[in-house]
Order: C-alpha cells, then sequence, then structure tokens
C-alpha cells in the first residue's frame, strides 16, 4: 500500500532561520465545543512538573529560554537519541477517547528532528506508537508537535515521550498540553453507505482504535469489510526471524468475525516495513545477488507466508500477496527492491505459489499505487500478463488509489479500469482517498468549505464511475474511516488533511452525501476529474514563456536519505504547454522515486517530465512533483534549474 510505504518515510516541516516553526496536524470543525484539557505543564513552578527521563539524562526546569512565560524544561546528559522527557498518563488517557497532544520544542544548539510518541506495555510486552514523526527542530525558535491519539487497549504502562532522530544534543521542551473534544454519537438517521452502495462491498482500513467505542459502531453500520492497516505487514507478524505474533492482527480479525465483515490481508511482501533480518545473508551482511542469498531470502518467504496466511486460513478471503512492485521509470517496470535484486521476478512467483498453497480458495491481488498513471498502468498489465502466461495464480488486481481533489481525471481512472478488462481478473480499489490539497506547499488550518465540496464531487465521480464497472470492480476499501486517524497527516509532509466520509467527530461530511446521496451536494461538476490536461514535452520553451521560477524544498532527512518537493511556477505571459525541468546535484544526491512526474538521471544530472495531467502551466501557475532520494554525505539545494532549457529564478 502507498500509505504505508510514505508512512514508513520519516517526515518533516523545513525550519525556518529564526522564527518559530508551527506544524499543525488537527483541525476542528466550526462549532466544536471546546477541548477539554486533561494534561497542562508549563514549567513555571520551578518544577519538572512530573516528567522524568527515559534514561540517566538531566531533566530540570530553566530559565535559559521559554516558550511561554519565563521557563521550560531543559534535557541534558543524553547519550542516545531515544533519551528525552517522559511523562505518565496511564491514569489520565481512557480507552477509545481521542487526545490532541502538543508539545513546543527547541534545541539547545544546532538542529535536529523530533518526534513526540507514546509508550505502552501490557505485561512485560512493550510496544511503541508515534503521535507525530520527524519534525525539524532549531535553536533559534520553538517548534510545535502537534498529532492525536487513541488508546485503544488495555494497558499497564502508558507515557508520552520526546525523542530526537539523530543527534545527543540537549533540547527544551514547554507549554505541553493533552486535550480531547467531547465525542458526539454516530448519526444513525443517514443511510449506511453498504446500503447504497450495493454493487460491491465497500470497506475501510482500521487500527485497534477503530474496533471500539463510537468508531467500531461507525464502522459496523456503515461497511461491509476490513482491511488491517499495519497490523499484518512482516514488521508486525515476525519482527524476529521465526517468532511470530499475531497480537495486533488477531483483535482486528476477531471484531471483523463478530460483526459479519469481510476481510482483505494486507499485505504478505512488500519492500518496507520488513525487518532487516529478512535481508541478512547468513554471513551477517547485506544480501546480494548470489545463489546462497537467493536460496535463503525464498526460503525466509515460503516460511512467512506458510506462517502468517496459514495462521488465518480461509478467515481472509482476499490477500494483496505481493504490494508496490512497479516503477516506471525502470526499462522493465520493476521496482528494483532487494527482493528483486536478490531474486529477480522468482520472489513474485514463490509469493502467489505459497499463497496458493496455503489459500486454495483465497482471491491473491497485486497491489500498487498510481495505477491510472499510463506508464505505471502499462508496467504492471504487462507484468501481470507474463506472470499469468507462466501459471502464476494471480487472481487480481488492486489499485490503490491515494487521490486528490484535482487529480486525477474520470478519464484516466476509466482507462486504468478498462486496460486490465482482457487480462480477465478481478479489480479492486484497495486504498482509496481523496487529499483536500494538491501540492505539498498547502497547508490550510481547518478544511475549507469549497475544498470540501470539490472533495465530495470526487467521491461522487469515482463512486459513479466503479458502479458503472460493477463487472471489474469487485470492492471498494477507504484507506481509513474517517479523518481523525488519515496516514495523510504526515505524508507528503505533516499538515492536517481530511481525506475521507466522515469528519474527525465522526459526522458525515459533504463526500459522504458525494457517495450516499449527490443530490445533496448539487449537480456542479468537479473540476478535478471532468478534464485532464495531457500534453507531451516539448523541446523548446512554448512561444513566450521566457521566464519561469522554482522553489526547492528539503521536507523530510533521515540518515542516507530524504525528501524533496519541487514546484515550478510560470512567471511569463504565455501557457507552457508541456515541461522538462533540468537541475545538478552537487552532492552525490540520486532520485529514488518520484511522483507528479517522471525522472531520468545521469550522473548528477537530473531531467523530470511533466505527468500526463499537468503538462500544461497557465500564466501566473505553478505544477509540483515531489521525490525520495539518497543522500550519503552532504545534501546541498541545487544552484540552479531550467526548464525547457530556459534558465528559472531560484526561490
Amino acid at each position: 500500500m502507498r500509505a504505508l510505504a510514505r508512512l514508513a518515510v520519516t517526515t518533516l516541516m523545513v525550519a525556518a532561520p529564526v522564527a518559530a516553526v508551527t506544524v499543525a496536524t488537527t483541525a476542528n470543525a466550526a462549532g466544536d465545543p471546546a477541548p477539554i484539557t486533561v494534561l497542562t505543564s508549563d514549567f513555571e513552578d520551578g518544577t519538572s512538573q512530573g516528567w522524568t527521563g527515559r534514561s540517566a539524562e538531566t531533566i530540570a526546569s530553566s530559565t535559559a529560554v521559554a516558550h511561554g512565560g519565563t521557563r521550560s524544561l531543559a534535557i541534558s546528559g543524553r547519550t542516545a537519541a531515544w533519551q528525552g522527557p517522559s511523562h505518565d498518563v496511564l491514569g489520565t488517557f481512557e480507552k477509545g477517547t481521542a487526545y490532541t497532544i502538543s508539545a513546543w520544542v527547541r534545541m539547545e544548539s544546532g538542529s535536529d528532528s523530533a518526534r513526540l510518541s507514546v509508550e505502552r506495555r501490557t505485561g512485560e510486552v512493550a510496544a511503541y506508537d508515534q503521535v507525530v514523526g520527524n519534525t525539524a527542530v532549531i535553536s533559534g525558535g520553538w517548534t510545535n508537535l502537534t498529532g492525536r491519539y487513541t488508546l485503544a487497549t488495555d494497558v499497564d504502562f502508558l507515557r508520552i515521550y520526546v525523542e530526537t532522530a539523530s543527534t545527543t544534543g540537549s533540547f527544551y521542551l514547554d507549554d505541553v498540553t493533552a486535550s480531547y473534544v467531547p465525542s458526539l454519537p454516530i448519526q444513525t438517521d443517514i443511510p449506511a453507505v453498504k446500503d447504497v452502495v450495493p454493487e460491491f462491498p465497500v470497506g475501510a482500513a482500521i487500527t485497534g482504535a477503530e474496533i471500539i467505542g463510537d468508531h467500531g459502531s461507525l464502522l459496523k453500520r456503515h461497511f461491509t469489510s476490513v482491511t488491517p492497516g499495519n497490523a499484518l505487514k512482516w514488521d508486525a507478524t515476525e519482527p524476529t526471524e521465526n517468532t511470530f505474533s499475531y497480537a495486533q492482527a488477531d483483535p482486528l480479525i476477531a471484531f471483523a468475525e463478530t460483526n459479519g465483515l469481510a476481510i482483505r490481508g494486507h499485505t504478505l511482501v512488500w519492500h518496507n516495513q520488513t525487518p532487516s533480518w529478512v535481508f541478512t545473508g547468513a554471513d551477517g551482511q547485506p544480501m546480494t545477488a548470489t545463489a546462497e542469498d537467493k536460496e535463503l531470502l525464498l526460503a525466509r518467504l515460503e516460511n512467512h507466508i506458510r506462517n502468517v496466511a496459514g495462521h488465518y486460513g480461509s478467515d481472509i478471503g482476499v490477500w494483496d500477496v505481493v504490494n508496490e512492485v512497479i516503477d516506471e521509470n525502470q526499462a522493465d517496470g520493476l521496482r528494483r527492491s532487494t527482493w528483486y535484486t536478490v531474486a529477480g521476478l522468482d520472489y513474485i512467483r514463490t509469493a502467489f505459489r505459497v499463497a496458493r498453497e496455503v489459500l486454495p480458495d483465497a482471491k491473491l491481488f497485486i497491489n500498487d499505487y498510481n495505477t491510472n498513471v499510463p506508464a505505471k498502468r502499462d508496467k504492471l498489465y504487462n507484468l501481470v500478463a507474463q506472470l499469468r502466461a507462466e501459471g502464476v495464480p494471480i487472481d487480481g488486481v488492486g489499485h490503490q488509489m491515494h487521490i486528490n481533489v484535482s487529480w486525477p481525471s474520470i478519464a484516466e481512472t476509466e482507462a486504468m479500469i478498462e486496460k486490465f478488462a482482457p487480462l480477465g481478473v478481478e479489480q479492486q480499489v484497495t486504498e482509496m482517498d481523496v487529499s483536500i490539497y494538491t501540492n505539498s506547499s498547502e497547508t490550510f488550518p481547518a478544511p475549507p468549505a469549497d475544498r470540501l465540496l470539490q472533495q465530495a464531487y470526487v467521491y461522487r465521480d469515482m463512486f459513479a464511475l466503479f458502479r458503472e464497472h460493477a463487472s471489474e470492480i469487485t470492492s471498494v476499501t477507504l484507506w481509513g474511516l474517517a479523518d481523525d486517524n488519515t496516514w495523510l497527516d504526515t505524508f507528503p509532509v505533516t499538515r492536517k488533511d481530511a481525506p475521507l466520509l466522515f469528519d474527525t467527530r465522526l459526522q458525515a461530511k459533504p463526500a459522504y452525501w458525494g457517495v450516499a446521496d449527490p443530490s445533496k451536494i448539487g449537480t456542479s461538476p468537479s473540476p478535478s476529474v471532468s478534464s485532464s490536461p495531457s500534453s507531451s514535452p516539448s523541446s523548446s520553451p512554448s512561444a513566450g514563456s521566457s521566464t519561469c521560477a522554482v522553489t526547492y524544498r528539503v521536507t523530510g532527512s533521515w540518515p542516507g536519505g530524504f525528501q524533496g518537493d519541487v514546484k515550478v511556477a510560470n512567471t511569463g505571459t504565455a501557457a507552457i504547454s508541456g515541461w522538462k525541468l533540468a537541475w545538478r546535484f552537487a552532492g552525490g544526491q540520486q532520485v529514488a522515486q518520484l511522483w507528479n512526474g517522471s525522472v531520468a538521471q545521469s550522473g548528477a544530472d537530473v531531467t523530470v517530465t511533466n505527468a500526463s495531467w499537468n503538462g500544461a502551466i497557465a500564466p501566473g501557475g505553478t505544477a509540483s512533483f515531489g521525490f525520495l532520494g539518497s543522500a550519503t554525505g552532504g545534501n546541498p539545494a541545487p544552484a540552479a534549474f531550467a526548464l525547457n532549457g530556459t534558465n528559472c529564478a531560484v526561490l
């Protein structure tokens, strides 16, 4: 699934040189009651107010700097990045309540990335939940870490804590709060989604938080299937070799079975969220393309599938067997994951063969994102056609459908469905959500009404398309239940998104009515799906478009890698019809994956070409794309950019 491929990459906001940086990941709807605060730490009384270190670090009240008032909490003497301030909330947080946790952090010197997390224990078993991912923190200003957390299980130990990503530098903490908004009962006087869409099952991806209280009631009322979002992945089910755990997944499966919900298994093979031991050879070194490593890797794969799939047997009727194996920028279309570099296509063949042996009656899917992009769609089609011709038991193709309010068009999506129809496979929409954002630069304190309406039109038109193709589309799953728990709050940048049918208080949005009763949102067409500019790049600037400006930002970084965001602005007087943007990396960086365009790199030289939907840039308009890259040394920003051969201003 794309969602957790992205979640596996830490993300952060770029800090301004001196001003405080606010990272907002929550927003209350207009008319919400005032939050009820259950924890406040301002350190103005000169004590640590219950905060302690996670190890032997020093925790003390300080007057050196303060976010508010005159004091903060100083954390020093750290010898590991995970060390930091921690506070007990076992007697404060109630199971099933969504808490907004906010903390202000500032480095004493230099910079790093900070995380806000929760440690919980049941008996001797510890688990760690990330509330806010890696976020840039500097010494020149305060950074706000804000996120939502819902305790989904009974625990014996529960603490919130702050840590850094890479250094052991001292930092300050101030003005910590935890609060919740009183819940509303779910609406029982509106149609159930499962009743108004009878053509195929409609499901939701879930975590433990979605099966309790009002969340569980909402799930049971509207949906007919569930997908455990993370609980069936390799890192959750086999964290160490041949030691299997189903502690995360079993409660979700039991809830589904008790309430008559079908289950989609996700996922048996993926290049992300796979423990490093899987790719470590018998000699203790990273695996390479040797016969010995290939044999060991495929043996581990077979053992994993036989155990995990076998544990649930017929309880799970559909599995995403392999996930995200396509890279349209490769000549053969195959992602150069360790799975592929060590075992070639045999890892896919083995996965489906073993899954069929263990699950003779299950539907076995290959799943990927951006399958409405022609280049990726066609590479996936070619792979499925080849493997099925070999007898590999692929029953279906999963289209993730992580989309936004302006992309893709209905025509592109229909072409996606029609492309695979001749193969005779089932098709399912496996991870659908509709972001209210159109690029990584936008941030809203609360979802704007016009974006929510535009989103409703997208859901209306996409579901109408899926229902028209019910003979090909056999299931639609939304990647989440409600806006209070969505992976898009932290990817591609940290900001509050609202991509689902129900809001943060579990109330129906215009998006819901776009599916349940489109007459309630009016008849205006959605600009995002009624048309889509499609143009091929030209080799020279369009007439009159002699000026351009480029904004290049690093929006996330981690050891050995980073995430970039690029915005191209047409500052000329004529439209650009098709574009290529070129630059040089001076630090040896390599682009590993790119979205909203296609990339070619030769040494230090990078060229990005528009996608079919963003090739036209009107005067004053912009086009954006993002990418993941490797950076083993420094990571200097490119000094210059050229658009269709014309040098651009760098903002």
